[in-house]
């Protein structure tokens, strides 16, 4: 497979007199022009998804309870063994006041855990992993909550709940070496996502910003939520802007075509300049299931490309070309958008997308339910359409939600950041995760909780799981190096980020596969 790349980079003078420009022609409807890649992979799809630990849906993979009742899961006995709770006594001797225990699929909706940059150090106790229930749990009023208390954070899904992840990962690629690029909640992660860094953040709309930005500052590295600066459709006073370049200025500037897609971006109400000031997104979603209701589909702090003015769409205009094409939309789009695209053969190379939010997996507000029934129609769009044949899937999250992991990551970012209130970090010390490098931003300690990461393509090695260090930045990677885009520069950390290029086997094809949105079981299967 590495030759292979490297057969593919040796002629990048070729490679740039063959490649395709945007067209300007308006009759031109197919988004996938673009230049020549490392890979037979033509088309990227980023399913960026909310608040999951690894253990917490892969604790016990391969082997489910398969209780009378629930979609039955049954490994193929040459499934490898993954590095989780199955390893060292830790479902029965863990080192944390409550033993971890299996959620059950017919009570899915859980309160939100502590997810914050500084609990989430205190949680880890200096590699112990030893003090989730004391800092990053969090009880509620959702089924088993209201007995486990703040022990819930040890809870864990098996694959009779997140049926189709443990299904994708039996006949595709899943990792138990990624992990979020920093500590902390979505804000961090979507920008670590698409740039590699959260520095160079300006916070306005507060006096002080302790917790939100590192040393309590109201400027420098971001280290906790904020709503985007170049956004209509936040709904705080208080947002955040940024100078450093992401993923899409790169995209942008060789004229390959990308997407930020959202739930809940389309306005209800549209900015025209005169008698309305500005979007608002008022669109909400249920599920009388669970008994959620009123969701707001659209989070502001979630869209990470919405906090650089390059990148940002701040009216959520609607575009006026395909999809991935600069036009007043400026590549940020509606999540309907996505699947119309795949539909009318318009997918653009490189495609961010963001769940609404009731279906995004964000304990509180979501559930593996609901966040499955979204991300098996997304995968089974593209598995049944033309796009299969040059496509890989990229499932993922923003941050762990607190709940626990019991996997401590390599610190490749040092950080020793306090403020007025108290000290930001934690990790090996108060105030201290290593110590700030010379000439770097302190706010960064990293990586941070280990995440799932699942590869889903007709090039993804079957039943394989990858034990190679990575972090988010690796998607970034990924695609810089398949385009042979260069890296973004400055701090960002996709200059030392792991490759995901091992998680692939360019020579055998995985099979296609339908799951039902439901269950998340297997319809059916065939091989191209």
């Amino acid at each position: 497979m590495f030759q292979y790349i490297a057969r593919r980079l040796a002629a990048p003078l070729l490679a740039m007199a063959l490649a395709v420009a945007v067209p300007t022609s308006e009759k031109a409807q197919d988004a996938s022009l673009t230049g020549p890649t490392a890979t037979p992979i033509k088309h990227v799809v980023v399913l960026f998804q909310e608040n999951i630990s690894f253990d917490h849906y892969f604790g016990t993979y391969p082997y489910a309870s398969n209780p009378e009742g629930e979609p039955e899961f049954h490994p193929d006995p040459l499934t490898p063994r993954a590095n989780n709770l199955l390893s060292g006594g830790l479902l029965d001797q863990n080192p944390n006041t409550t033993q971890p225990f299996r959620l059950d699929r017919t009570c899915p909706l859980t309160s939100d855990q502590n997810h914050d940059y500084t609990p989430e150090q205190k949680a880890f106790d200096h590699g112990l992993m030893d003090a989730f229930v004391q800092n990053t749990g969090k009880s509620g009023t959702n089924c088993t909550d209201v007995t486990t208390g703040t022990g819930i954070v040890m809870g864990y899904y098996d694959g009779n709940t997140v049926t189709a992840m443990w299904n994708w990962a039996q006949h595709y690629a899943l990792s138990d070496n990624f992990y979020g690029t920093m500590f902390g909640p979505s804000s961090v992660g979507v920008l670590n996502l698409v740039a590699g860094s959260t520095t160079n953040m300006t916070i306005t709309g507060e006096s002080s910003a302790d917790g939100t930005i590192a040393g309590g500052s109201t400027s420098g590295t971001l280290i906790g939520d904020v709503d985007a600066g170049y956004d209509d459709c936040s709904t705080s006073s208080t947002h955040g802007t940024t100078t450093t370049p992401n993923i899409g200025v790169l995209l942008s500037g060789k004229n390959i075509t990308w997407g930020w897609f959202q739930g809940g971006f389309a306005p209800t109400s549209l900015y025209n300049g005169t008698t309305i000031l500005k979007s608002v997104c008022g669109s909400e979603s249920s599920d009388a299931a669970t008994g959620l209701s009123d969701i707001s589909d659209y989070v502001s702090h979630h869209n990470g490309f919405a906090f650089n003015s390059l990148t940002a769409n701040p009216h959520h205009l609607p575009p006026t070309r395909p999809v991935g094409y600069t036009d007043q939309a400026n590549h940020g789009y509606d999540l309907s958008l996505f699947l119309s695209a795949i539909t009318n053969g318009t997918l653009p190379s490189v495609s961010f997308v963001k769940a609404k939010a009731f279906q995004n997996g964000h304990p509180g507000n979501s559930t593996p339910l609901d966040e499955q029934t979204w991300l098996v129609t997304a995968v089974n769009a593209i598995e049944n359409s033309k796009y299969w044949d040059d496509t890989v899937v990229f499932i993922t999250y923003d941050d762990s939600d607190g709940w626990y992991d019991h996997q401590m990551d390599t610190v490749v970012n040092q950080s020793d950041s306090s403020n007025p209130s108290g000290p930001d970090d934690y990790l090996s010390a108060p105030g201290a995760c290593g110590t700030t490098p010379s000439g770097g931003a302190p706010g960064r300690c990293g990586y941070g909780p280990r995440l799932p990461l699942v590869v889903i393509s007709k090039y993804a090695k079957s039943n394989y799981i990858d034990h190679r260090m990575a972090d988010q930045s690796s998607v970034i990677r990924f695609i810089e190096d398949n385009w042979n885009l260069g890296r973004l520069g400055g701090d960002s950390t996709d200059a030392k980020a792991g490759s995901l290029f091992g998680m692939f086997d360019f020579d055998h094809h995985a099979i296609r596969m339908t799951l039902d949105p439901s269950t998340g079981q297997m319809v059916s299967w065939w091989n191209d």
